[in-house]
């Protein structure tokens, strides 16, 4: 199969899915459950495009493997938290922005469809890969490794605080939070470059080495860090900024000291 027509068999089943992703949402009134399709569609991409892939079977079979555990792993631990707390502020305040506005959500629920086929194309460029290196499928696991657990584990450390009532309205700052705002956003990113391993030798490099590229500007400037933060600075204001002056955005580094009082741990999100 082609790659264009590769991509359009994504895009078609994500569309899909999202457009019933937005009847569900319209019918509980949580927007939540976008993010959990666009991990569940991102991962169901890796597998679908390295099946029909006509590369080695060493790299599809790696980066199959790869993508759909993580996110079928990531839409699991989203989905527990859509059904068991009230809308995510970020989309509560779309919902008050656009008034309900049915026809935004839908709109923006397809816009996710597309940037699911954004994403796929690490993956055809791993389906497409002719050579079978063991060397770099055995790096490939190792970065991932690092990245899955780490986010795994900052996810794990977040839900654990939050999940405490004595921490509503506090900011995490125990665990991987201590060193990064957003541990899980950093280990999520880093996943990325497992894809660009496998994908040594492909004619379609190019399209592997964008992966990291796109998700970092995603997660930097667009739509992951802003629109958390913001939601934040909303929820917890001074205690929240506290926190930006004192602990690294995204890379992980010892904390400065806090010029006000002392804090105690919280949750973020």
């Amino acid at each position: 199969m082609s790659l264009w027509s590769s991509l359009a068999l994504v895009w078609a089943l994500a569309a899909a899915m999202m457009t019933l992703g937005w009847w569900w949402q319209k019918r509980r009134d949580n927007a939540g459950i976008v993010d959990v399709l666009w991990s569940f569609g991102v991962g169901g991409s890796a597998v679908l495009l390295c099946a029909l892939g006509d590369g080695a079977a060493l790299p599809r079979l790696v980066g199959g493997a790869l993508g759909g555990l993580w996110g079928l792993r990531l839409a699991l631990h989203l989905w527990h938290r859509v059904r068991a707390e009230p809308e995510d502020g970020r989309y509560r305040h779309l919902r008050t922005h656009w008034n309900g506005n049915q026809l935004y959500f839908w709109l923006f629920f397809q816009f996710q469809a597309l940037l699911i086929v954004l994403f796929a194309l690490p993956f055809a460029a791993v389906a497409a890969n002719p050579q079978a290196s063991p060397a770099w499928a055995a790096v490939a696991v190792a970065i991932w490794l690092l990245g899955a657990g780490g986010e795994a584990l900052a996810d794990a450390q977040l839900a654990r605080h939050r999940a405490d009532p004595a921490n509503k309205g506090r900011t995490m700052r125990s665990g991987l939070w201590r060193y990064s705002r957003h541990p899980n956003y950093f280990f999520e990113w880093t996943q990325w470059f497992a894809y660009v391993a496998l994908a040594v030798g492909s004619p379609r490099f190019a399209l592997a080495c964008a992966g990291p590229v796109v998700m970092f500007a995603f997660l930097r400037w667009i739509s992951g860090i802003p629109f958390t933060e913001q939601q934040a600075l909303r929820s917890r204001g001074e205690d929240y900024r506290d926190y930006q002056r004192t602990t690294p955005m995204l890379f992980p580094w010892f904390p400065k000291p806090s010029p006000s009082p002392a804090h105690s741990e919280g949750a973020e999100r």
